[in-house]
């Protein structure tokens, strides 16, 4: 595949460099240097446990301890009186360091530190899920093996813990296996920044201190341990409290056990043994809303990245729910990927044993995700082996209209016939969605250019607009891997984010951006409508903006922050603007022009794996393969080439229809068929437009991996391979090309193989039965090089939503902001609905399909709240906790108040989660008309 190089500063700082030995060897390397990492360069390896590389140290384990020898101030070489921890010292002019290898001191050291750790830890090897890839078995055998160390002289009993401790409902943690490395609490506190898991106790066996500060007053005496970051989950908590209001915000005494608020269930057990609460009364220090942040389960919320704390555990401790005691490492096989579920090109690894996969783990890409990924990477894979995973062609029957099991070679020409006939009566829309591999993004655009004739294609299943597609063209499209890579972003200085909550909706940007946060080479400012965890844990100054105002507060930062644009004009500097912007008319037009006026770097960061692919590919009804558009007649002929078209067939010229036109075509017959791919109504902007207009189309093909909505109407039903059954190309935000393998040997066909058949049957070659013919023909088109037209903003001309009128496909028009003295008097009785503005986003971890099967991870997603402005709140009575609905002409949600976080005027809510899918049950999107009331009846 053909991308371009990202650009690299002419001139970097001079580095000082040291010279030192390493068991006699000489070696240069940068001043600074720790000496674990030197000695790596010259090929010797010192064991360790609680050096990461990603990490800063910490020395808590000395399994890496060294003999150290430097020149003292008269120059004079002398060694240090005792081995020191190569994982803390850092390389300086002249030392001499001897390892392992040389040292018998260091091998002393090394075996003795050793010992230690097996004293308490569990011979448990056969039956613990690390067992096969743990460090510490392998590093004691490697002891034994050498005879730096014999049989253990320890023959007291080891000391134990009631195991599992659950630390949420999807971690588990073994205490009598952990070693106190304390890779996990440094994992938390320096990475994401959640401090959800801590070292807590002290000693061998000393009274503890809670987390409050307070003595403890259970009378047992508990040892250094790790455990929540709760003063109650490992029963260090104060008696005299217990059944007060917990993590909930209400005493639900079916959970609590007892005057101890203890759970009954035996899920979670405190360090004497006796069940440990289900919900703590702390969330952890620094993140300023306690009980207001929980997850579905009842915890406070842990992190959407706690699952990396299981992979980088040098032993045995830590363990996921699923995966606890499923297989040994022998037992595996591996795929190296890239996950689907986000645009960042994460690297994973996919472990599958006897065609099941069992787990997932984050991959090493320094360029990309580093070692770290998401918990919905790591974890939310079973959604494609669910039970209503499509397996053959479904064909619907005249006499019955049910659906029924057909063979391939029916479906395929009842396909045929069907699409041939809609595009002689009027034409065929084609909807491929935004989770497709470049390859098959590929197969969608030349089907329906070459071979239906027409660009009425879209693959943007959400808020969009021409405006955005002219931002695409302008901006995006054929552009490869530019200047804004995840290693720019390092040291950027300034990041503006528009309409983008990175945490959300691209979990390896926000940790990367958190990285030059903490390094100083990156200062967050944020356009934002709600403050969130994102943004605190960022250190972001935050514009809040209304609804539907985002664009009004761009085109002031002038005035009202100079100094933010002030910084955007210095090198590298960056504004990352999310797919949310399409909702808001006008504010990617303001946020190309404050790029132009400041000369920053912009990037888009789409949320969908297949987005930016299918924007090469040329999903858009105006843009073909390479960003060429499709009224430029050069770039038609070039496709037209490519795809060796037959003499005298030619491209349609004119740009088609976006997904709400083509849905708007569908209901009023102007379209008499359609071809869907991967469409979850609820993402929409206009479900209720959706079902109409599928339902009201004359024929419908769907290529599928399992049943939806859509199935309802669709009268052909392709079963299609997910990404776990088929090797390809994403490409992620970046424009970085991202191919993966087969991981699950499979039956299944891919979007390309199932559209390259149905072709066939149409009398025509879409040239695509392999990846190899695919590649190579895309490599031969390249990247449009001719004229891109600016960004232009137009004009929106569609009702509001929660007006009574139809979803626009841009959203609404941007409303007026609500005035809080217009709309809330002090007279106000609690209990009235006040008219709002709705801002909506989706949380990393929702009621989305690509969750489904996965129970353990669904609860730790953060509880759906209702945010709700501070004037809308006086108005009502509102302290917090309280039902608050939120409500249109169509439809109403009920969530749990939070006050604050959002513009005064505003209500926020999670666009599609459990309780809360806007846009199916509101009618109503991002900047929408909405009432807010204290009472669960829907006001009129």
């Amino acid at each position: 595949m053909t991308q371009t190089t990202a650009t690299t500063p002419a001139s970097e700082p001079a580095v000082e460099m040291v010279s030192i030995t390493i068991d006699g060897m000489p070696v240069t390397v940068e001043k600074g240097t720790l000496l674990i990492r030197a000695a790596e360069k010259v090929g010797v390896r010192i064991p360790r446990f609680c050096d990461h590389p990603l990490l800063a140290p910490s020395a808590s384990c000395r399994q890496c301890l060294v003999e150290v020898a430097m020149p003292g101030r008269d120059g004079v070489v002398r060694p240090m009186p005792k081995p020191q921890p190569s994982c803390a010292m850092t390389a300086m002019e002249g030392m001499e360091i001897s390892t392992q290898a040389t040292s018998a001191v260091a091998a002393k050291a090394q075996a003795g530190t050793m010992e230690f750790l097996l004293v308490n830890h569990p011979l448990d090897c056969p039956v613990c899920d690390k067992g096969g890839e743990c460090p510490l078995q392998n590093q004691a055998l490697e002891l034994m093996a050498s005879g730096a160390q014999s049989a253990t002289r320890f023959t007291d009993v080891k000391r134990t813990f009631p195991k599992p401790l659950r630390l949420t409902s999807n971690i588990l943690l073994d205490r009598d296996r952990c070693i106190l490395c304390q890779r996990c609490v440094r994992f938390a506190d320096q990475i994401p920044g959640d401090p959800f898991i801590a070292l807590q106790g002290r000693g061998g066996g000393h009274p503890c201190v809670d987390m409050d500060g307070r003595a403890e007053h259970s009378g047992g005496l508990y040892s250094e341990q790790i455990g929540r970051f709760d003063t109650q989950v490992l029963d260090f908590h104060d008696p005299h409290h217990a059944g007060q209001p917990g993590d909930t915000g209400q005493a639900d005494q079916q959970t609590i056990r007892g005057a101890h608020g203890l759970a009954g269930d035996g899920s979670a057990t405190g360090p004497g043994g006796d069940p440990a609460v289900v919900g703590g009364l702390a969330a952890g220090p620094g993140l300023g809303h306690g009980a207001e942040e929980l997850d579905v389960s009842g915890r406070p919320f842990a992190s959407y990245f706690s699952g990396n704390i299981i992979q980088i555990c040098p032993v045995g401790a830590l363990t996921s729910a699923r995966y606890r005691f499923r297989a040994r490492p022998t037992d595996l096989v591996s795929t190296d990927s890239v996950t689907e579920h986000d645009a960042s090109g994460s690297a994973i690894r996919v472990d599958m044993r006897r065609g099941v996969v069992l787990r997932r783990l984050a991959g090493d890409d320094p360029e990309v995700n580093e070692e770290w990924i998401t918990d919905k990477d790591r974890f939310a894979f079973p959604w494609s082996s669910q039970e209503d995973r499509l397996t053959v062609p479904l064909v619907r029957e005249e006499d019955t209209g049910e659906l029924v099991p057909t063979s391939w070679s029916d479906a395929l020409d009842v396909a045929a016939r069907g699409l041939s006939q809609a595009v002689a009566d009027g034409g065929v829309g084609l909807l491929p969605g935004a989770r497709l591999t470049l390859e098959d993004g590929w197969a969608w655009s030349r089907f329906a250019r070459a071979v239906l004739g027409t660009n009425d294609i879209d693959q943007r299943v959400r808020d969009h607009s021409a405006e955005e597609e002219s931002f695409l063209t302008a901006r995006v499209a054929g552009t490869g891997l530019g200047a804004v890579t995840y290693r720019s972003l390092e040291t950027a200085g300034q990041v503006l984010l528009v309409a983008l909550e990175p945490e959300d909706e691209c979990g390896a940007l926000f940790l990367r951006l958190r990285k030059g946060v903490r390094s100083g080479g990156v200062a967050v400012a944020t356009v934002a409508t709600s403050l969130t965890r994102g943004t605190r844990k960022l250190d972001a100054t935050v514009v809040l903006s209304a609804p539907g105002q985002e664009t009004r507060v761009v085109e002031g930062l002038s005035t009202s922050h100079p100094g933010l644009v002030e910084a955007l004009s210095s090198e590298g500097a960056t504004i990352l603007v999310g797919e949310r912007a399409a909702a808001v008319p006008g504010l990617l037009t303001a946020v190309d022009t404050l790029a132009r006026a400041t000369s920053a770097r912009l990037a888009w960061v789409p949320r969908r794996s297949g987005e930016r692919g299918g924007v090469e590919a040329g999903l858009l009804p105006g843009l073909l393969p390479g960003g060429r558009p499709v009224d430029d007649t050069a770039a038609r002929t070039q496709v037209e080439q490519a795809w060796g078209l037959e003499q005298g067939h030619h491209l349609p010229c004119a740009p088609g229809r976006d997904t709400r036109a083509i849905l708007s075509a569908l209901e009023d017959g102007s379209l008499k068929g359609a071809v869907v791919g991967g469409v979850d109504l609820r993402d929409l902007p206009d479900p209720g437009l959706a079902d109409r207009g599928l339902s009201g189309a004359g024929f419908l093909v769907q290529l599928e991996v399992r049943r939806t909505e859509v199935s309802r109407y669709a009268d052909v039903v392709l079963p299609v391979a997910p990404a776990v059954e088929k090797n390809g190309t994403f490409v992620n935000w970046e424009g970085r090309v991202r191919p993966f393998g087969q991981a699950h040997v499979s039956r299944a066909r891919t979007d390309r193989q199932v559209l390259g058949m149905l072709a066939a049957e149409m009398g025509s070659d879409l040239g695509v039965d392999s990846l190899e013919a695919v590649h190579a023909t895309y490599a031969e088109l390249g990247l449009w090089d001719g004229v891109r037209p600016d960004t232009v903003s137009v004009p929106e001309t569609q009702g509001r939503p929660g007006d009574g009128a139809s979803r626009s496909s841009s959203a609404s028009s941007a409303p007026a902001a609500v005035d809080a003295a217009d709309q809330v008097s002090a007279d106000v009785a609690p209990g009235n609905a006040l008219p709002a503005v709705l801002a909506t986003h989706k949380p990393m971890l929702d009621a989305g399909r690509l969750l489904e099967g996965e129970p353990f991870l669904a609860a730790t997603a953060m509880r759906p709240v209702a945010r709700v402005g501070a004037d809308l709140a006086a108005g009502l009575g509102l302290v917090g906790g309280e039902p608050v609905t939120v409500s249109t002409e169509a439809g109403a949600v009920t969530l749990p108040a939070v006050v604050g976080g959002v513009a005064d005027g505003s209500v926020w809510l999670p666009e599609c989660s459990a309780g809360s899918v806007v846009h199916q049950t509101l009618a109503a999107g991002h900047g929408s008309y909405v009432s807010v009331s204290t009472s669960a009846e829907v006001p009129r």
